[in-house]
């Protein structure tokens, strides 16, 4: 086996995957698989859930290619990540053998070519289809001299080639790589570009927050499962963990707690009784969260989850910061500063998280068009059945901020929404949150960013609140804006900041901010330049674009959408809200 070359993990993740052509040494190649990939152990069901809930798109234009029913039907997924020693296997493609010198098509990359010369490249023009086809362009050849060479021409359009006979200088076909070309599908024509464009391979992936110990999770079932971890964020994550929330188990939590601890179901579901009989087991809308509809409540759950499994490692909330010495200017900083520096910037809690357990991890590609509705998902799939994704799992430093309920309720009802459950005059901001649940239903990151609703406005304030804070962090921290991403939990009104692990080395540079200068960083946020160089016109339209909050998009999984300026500076915007 030859070696051409090397990269990076991350690179790799994205950059090589199966199916997808790349350059290689001055060559183009294409990649057939990851070399014995070692498995990422991972929790099955909270996959299954995160690829169905990205891949709805497709499925709802019936072009995921029988992804959403195999999952339903519970066939297996599983997540890889690769073996740096054995890599990744390719092979040269197209195989349409290009002379670097003279410019004619060959017929074979071991023979010279009728100048005299050894140099092969490759014609880079592929043809695709969105079935997820790929085929190598068929070049005539003179019938008398069985000779061709391309006439190159200025633009990459494919349309714009010509081929010519080097003897006798006559086209051997039109203009072109071949016009109406049937698919091997047979539903539609092939498309040609060069092999680097977008529209012929765009790989489709997910970020998901994957403990790398599984037993943070069952440890969190025996505690009382999404449930409790609902709970414990609702009441402001005042206490350490989940397992440390006062709130009575359910029927079922104590049932699965005693199974899980080896005992008999039968017996167990005994015990269950008997407490229930007791008064000791939870009942319908002992809490509030319990009221919740039960599609809102399992969203919000498995937010909840993933807030959990998040911190089960590692968590320093602000209110942690201490120092012995009372009179260290540092300390003070920490009593005197960061308190009302968070309440200006309407932030009702701030943790630094400084193992982030984070897993990016691709599922398949399309072909074509970006419109799911215009373009065939194309699965990964195992040799023996089901379904693979190629993974990253990397620990790296992180911020989870949790934006002021009282304050996002407030601003909610000034731009005319009703929260039931809440008015004004409310300060518990356990009642704001739950009614905030209760009414907001976020949209997707595919849905109309110009809908108007409890949800759409919410992720318009939290995705915005992100990309200046990215924006901001970068500046403070010392590391590049496209290194730092978002993770959004929309519906408990937070985030997380994280910044890309480099192999197993992270930087530190969030973690000296939050210990140092933090108060410097959110008053930056709240009074640095919001104006738009391209304003009016920015502020006319969507109120974001590239010079003032777009990310790039390893940064954002949103493709930049309900972004709006305006909902935290506007006139009524949520940092505008006296405090």
């Amino acid at each position: 086996m030859t070696k051409l070359g090397s990269r990076s993990g991350s690179q790799i993740l994205r950059t090589f995957l199966p199916e997808q052509t790349v350059d290689l040494r001055g060559d183009i190649y294409r990649v057939d698989e990851w070399s014995a990939p070692s498995p990422i152990e991972i929790d099955s069901d909270v996959v299954r859930w995160s690829l169905l809930t990205e891949i709805g798109a497709w499925t709802a234009n019936d072009k995921d290619g029988g992804m959403a029913g195999d999952l339903l039907r519970r066939v297996p997924v599983e997540v890889v990540e690769l073996d740096d020693r054995r890599g990744v296997t390719v092979e040269r493609y197209p195989r349409v053998w290009l002379c670097r010198v003279c410019k004619r098509i060959g017929k074979s990359e071991d023979a010279r070519c009728k100048c005299g010369k050894r140099a092969w490249g490759q014609l880079h023009f592929v043809g695709v289809h969105e079935c997820g086809a790929i085929t190598e362009p068929w070049i005539r050849r003179c019938p008398q001299h069985d000779d061709v060479r391309v006439v190159v021409p200025k633009s990459a359009k494919a349309a714009d080639i010509r081929f010519v006979c080097p003897v006798c200088d006559t086209p051997t076909m039109p203009a072109g790589l071949g016009f109406n070309k049937k698919c091997v599908c047979g539903d539609g024509l092939v498309r040609w570009n060069v092999h680097k464009a977008r529209m012929v391979y765009v790989p489709r992936g997910m970020v998901l927050i994957n403990p790398p110990r599984p037993e943070h999770r069952e440890n969190l079932k025996l505690a009382g499962g999404p449930r409790k971890a609902l709970i414990w964020v609702v009441e402001g994550l005042t206490v350490a963990r989940p397992a440390d929330v006062t709130a009575k188990q359910t029927r079922k939590e104590l049932v699965d707690q005693l199974v899980g601890s080896k005992m008999p179901p039968e017996i167990a579901e005994q015990m269950a009784t008997v407490a229930e009989q007791a008064g000791q087991l939870a009942k319908a809308g002992d809490h509030p969260t319990d009221r919740l509809p039960t599609a809102r409540r399992e969203v919000a759950e498995r937010e909840a989850v993933d807030i959990a499994m998040a911190l089960a490692e590692s968590r320093t909330p602000t209110t942690a910061l201490r120092l012995p010495d009372p009179d260290d200017p540092l300390e003070k900083r920490y009593r005197e500063k960061y308190p009302p520096a968070l309440r200006r910037a309407g932030i009702d809690g701030l943790d630094l998280v400084d193992r982030f357990p984070i897993l990016n991890a691709m599922y398949g590609y399309t072909r074509g068009e970006d419109d799911p509705s215009k373009c065939r998902l194309v699965p990964f799939r195992r040799k023996r059945g089901g379904y693979r994704l190629y993974g990253n799992l990397a620990e790296t430093e992180a911020f989870l901020i949790r934006l002021d309920p009282i304050r996002v309720a407030t601003w909610l009802a000034g731009r005319g929404h009703r929260l039931a459950g809440w008015t004004p005059e409310c300060t518990d901001p356990v009642v704001a949150r739950v009614a905030i649940l209760e009414a907001a239903q976020v949209p997707s990151k595919r849905d109309d960013p110009q809908m108007e609703s409890v949800g759409a406005d919410v992720l318009k304030l939290i995705h915005t609140y992100a990309h200046r804070l990215i924006r901001q962090t970068a500046v403070f921290s010392g590391i590049e804006r496209d290194a730092l991403s978002e993770y959004l939990v929309p519906h408990h009104l937070g985030f997380f900041l994280y910044a890309a692990a480099r192999g197993d080395f992270v930087l530190g540079g969030m973690q000296a901010v939050f210990e140092s200068n933090l108060d410097d960083l959110l008053t930056a946020f709240v009074d640095a330049e919001h104006r738009c160089p391209l304003d009016p016109g920015c502020g006319i339209g969507s109120g974001a674009c590239a010079a003032c909050v777009h990310l790039g998009e390893p940064s954002c999984r949103f493709f930049n959408r309900f972004l709006d300026r305006g909902v935290l500076f506007g006139r009524n915007g949520y940092l505008r809200i006296s405090t």
